[in-house]
This record gives C-alpha cells, sequence and structure tokens, in this order.
C-alpha cells in the first residue's frame, strides 16, 4: 500500500470515529413535563423544579430531556396532553400545578412512572393507595392546600374579628375544589361565621364574582389555592381587591408582594424543587409506589402593612408575631 494511499484510509477513519461514538451512546431520559397552567406565569416555579434536578446530577439539555405540555388554565385538555406524553414514551411524566393533572395523568398510564404535586384527600381521591407506600407507577408531593384554607378562615377571623360575612372563591374546573368547599363550610360553622361560595374559571369569571361579592356585602375575601388564580389571576384579583377595598387572603407569597393583603400557605417553589429530586430518583432507578408522598415543610405567612393601611386595618399584634415577613 502506498504511503498517501494509507494516510488518506486512516484520515477517513478517524472521520467517523465521533459519528460511531455518538451512535453507541444512549439516548438521553425525556421528562414529560404536565401543567394546567400557562408557561410564562409558571416559569418560576419550573426553575425551582429544574434546581431539583440539578441538586442531583440532571440538567436539561445536557443529561436529560423536558417535554413541556401546557393546558393553558383549560383543564378539560389535561387527559389529551398527558396521552400525548405517553404516546411519546417519555421515561417520566411530571404534573405538579394539582389534582387534574395528577389525576389526568394517572388515568393515561399505569406504567410510566409519575411525580406529582397536589393537594387535597390524595387516598379518596384515588390517586394513591397509602401516603407512606403509594403503589403502582405514582408517587408526589402533598400540599395540604384543603386543609390550609380552613387555616386562612381562622387568620381571617383573627384578621378582622368584625367580620360575619366572608367570601371564599373556587375554580369548579379544579376536582379538589369539592373538598376545599365541604372544609371550609365546617370551620366557618365552627367559628359562627356566614360563607359565600362564589365561583371563577376564566378572567370575565372572576370580574363576575367580585361583582356578585360586592353585591352581597361581604366582610373579607379568602382565594382558593388553585394554579389557575395563582399563576394566571394573580396580578387581575390584587387589582380587584384594591378597586373594591376588599380585605382577601391569599395562597401565595407572590400575591403580597404584588399589593395583596395576607397570605398564607405551602412554598410552591420548594414543593416543586422537592419534585425535581423526586423525579432525579426515579430517573436513577428507584420505583414510585416505593417513595412516600412528601410532606411539605415550610409554610409562609405574609403581610402587606401598606395594603392594610390602605384598607383601614390595624394588623393584631398576635398575627404580626407568626408572620415569616411583613412587607411594608
Amino acid at each position: 500500500m502506498r504511503r498517501r494511499e494509507f494516510i488518506t484510509l486512516v484520515s477517513g477513519a478517524a472521520a467517523s470515529w465521533p459519528l460511531a461514538a455518538r451512535a453507541q451512546q444512549p439516548a438521553m431520559p425525556v421528562i414529560g413535563y404536565l401543567q394546567s397552567t400557562s408557561p410564562g406565569p409558571f416559569a418560576r416555579l419550573v426553575a425551582a423544579f429544574r434546581q431539583g434536578l440539578r441538586d442531583n446530577a440532571y440538567i436539561e439539555g445536557q443529561n436529560v430531556v423536558i417535554e413541556y405540555r401546557w393546558a393553558e388554565g383549560k383543564y378539560n385538555q389535561l387527559p389529551e396532553l398527558a396521552a400525548d406524553l405517553v404516546s411519546r414514551n417519555v421515561n417520566v411524566i411530571v404534573t405538579t400545578s394539582g389534582m387534574a393533572g395528577a389525576l389526568a395523568a394517572k388515568a393515561a398510564t399505569s406504567t410510566i412512572p409519575i411525580i406529582f404535586a397536589a393537594g387535597g384527600d390524595l387516598i379518596k381521591a384515588g390517586l394513591v393507595s397509602s401516603l407512606n407506600r403509594p403503589g403502582g407507577n405514582i408517587t408526589g408531593v402533598n400540599l395540604f392546600t384543603v386543609t390550609l384554607e380552613a387555616k386562612k378562615l381562622d387568620l381571617a377571623v383573627k384578621l378582622i374579628p368584625k367580620a360575619t360575612n366572608i367570601a371564599f372563591l373556587l375554580n369548579p374546573n379544579n376536582p379538589a375544589q369539592e373538598g376545599k368547599a365541604i372544609e371550609m363550610k365546617q370551620a366557618a360553622h365552627t367559628l359562627d361565621r356566614q360563607l359565600s361560595i362564589f365561583n371563577a374559571s376564566t378572567e370575565s369569571e372572576v370580574d363576575a364574582a367580585f361583582t356578585a361579592l360586592i353585591h352581597a356585602g361581604v366582610d373579607l375575601l379568602i382565594v382558593s389555592a388553585d394554579p389557575f388564580f395563582d399563576e394566571n389571576e394573580r396580578e387581575h384579583l390584587v387589582a380587584l381587591s384594591a378597586r373594591y377595598s376588599v380585605p382577601a387572603i391569599y395562597g401565595q407569597r407572590e400575591y403580597v408582594a404584588a399589593g395583596g393583603l395576607i397570605s398564607y400557605g405551602t412554598s410552591l417553589p420548594e414543593a416543586q424543587r422537592q419534585a425535581g429530586i423526586y423525579t432525579a430518583r426515579i430517573l436513577k432507578g428507584d420505583k414510585p409506589g416505593d417513595l412516600p408522598i412528601m410532606q411539605p415543610t415550610k409554610f409562609e405567612l405574609t403581610i402587606n402593612l401598606k395594603t392594610a393601611k390602605a384598607l383601614g386595618l390595624d394588623i393584631p399584634p398576635g398575627v404580626l408575631a407568626i408572620a415569616d415577613e411583613v412587607i411594608e
């Protein structure tokens, strides 16, 4: 063989080595990320989920792929979006914006692992068989939203002791809301308060609900923890509360930072980070049914004193003393 021919042969073989090496590399795992809300408002929570992955050596685009599916507040689209992720044979489905997404994912597959973050009675809803050993292909984070709604009512009474007519705003499209309504009615009865329930699942229905509650002469509003309210309607709800001078209690700190009066609830970024941690464990081989439902360890009470002053309210010292953050 001539020297020139030998060099050409070796050069040609060397050029093909990287391609062959790439062909032999295993495909990156794919996470199906199913959400009931919209990508823009949910961005901060996606970042928290990615942080949970990153803390466990998974970085999007480097060694894991995330396929995003957004229902844009249209809960009836969740089953179709979940089925699409199943058809793409993703390695795990993550749905962290409430009960509706979790139930849609569970209905779509009994084999692909599912990680959720949701409130409500997880066992009664048929989501898991046990909190310690969920069983099957599903596990996740319990947000305790139903229990926390009653705590909001207790705070409302402490905030405005003379408030007797209290409004509770629900999203009827969220399957967890029935349990919340029952819990709140019981809590209102115990506290000897009148509770009026208003429903809204669109921006126009939120406007209509405020018109109705003002007409009903409510003293205070409690906004249910819901992905549609918390991510899509947050600014709108705060603006309406200010316009009509309605004291309102929300589920997340971001409402208060935007000018809302007071909030109490589970730290959603922390719950998302926990979901990211569990997702990483699944990708490393753990079985979801063996992983206990994680319980939130961080609850946040935030108060906006500027808003309280604008509403002519004096926050009781006992409420201020237990606040995690006071915005002045």
